[in-house]
This record gives C-alpha cells, sequence and structure tokens, in this order.
C-alpha cells in the first residue's frame, strides 16, 4: 500500500531532481521514494553507530577476529 504525500521543496532541489531522475528512475516519485529510503537507512546506521559507541565490544569479541580458524564456519558470500 502506498500514501500519497504533499512536499514543498525549494527550487533549485526540484531542478536538480528532474535532470537526474530520468536516468535513474522512471518517476520523479521513484526517485524521491530511493532518497527517502537511503536517508532512513543512514540515519539508523548513525544510531546504530552511536549504540555500539557507547557499548565497546569485549575482549572476547575483539578475539574472535584474531585467528583466521574463527571464521572458517563464516559462508562465503
Amino acid at each position: 500500500m502506498t500514501t500519497p504525500v504533499t512536499l514543498r521543496v525549494p527550487d533549485e532541489l526540484l531542478t536538480q531532481l528532474d535532470a537526474l531522475v530520468p536516468e535513474v528512475h522512471p518517476s520523479r516519485s521513484e526517485g524521491l521514494r530511493r532518497a527517502l529510503e537511503l536517508y532512513l537507512y543512514r540515519v539508523a546506521c548513525e544510531r546504530d553507530a552511536e549504540r555500539y559507541a557507547g557499548q565497546p565490544l569485549s575482549e572476547a569479541e575483539i578475539a574472535v577476529g584474531d585467528d583466521v580458524r574463527d571464521w572458517e564456519a563464516t559462508p562465503s558470500w
């Protein structure tokens, strides 16, 4: 399900959007939707980084990467 949203943007930003979207996305809406997805992903990553910074890895967690054999069970994607 999608919900229509009205958005006000400066003319300069809209001009940039209209110049780039046809090269990458089928419509202005799709370009804006993708930009919003990327923005939300970035904000979530920044939030997660702040949380991890507040809870540093333990010595045992750090040591996992020291021995190559620790990674043998890891899938090779």
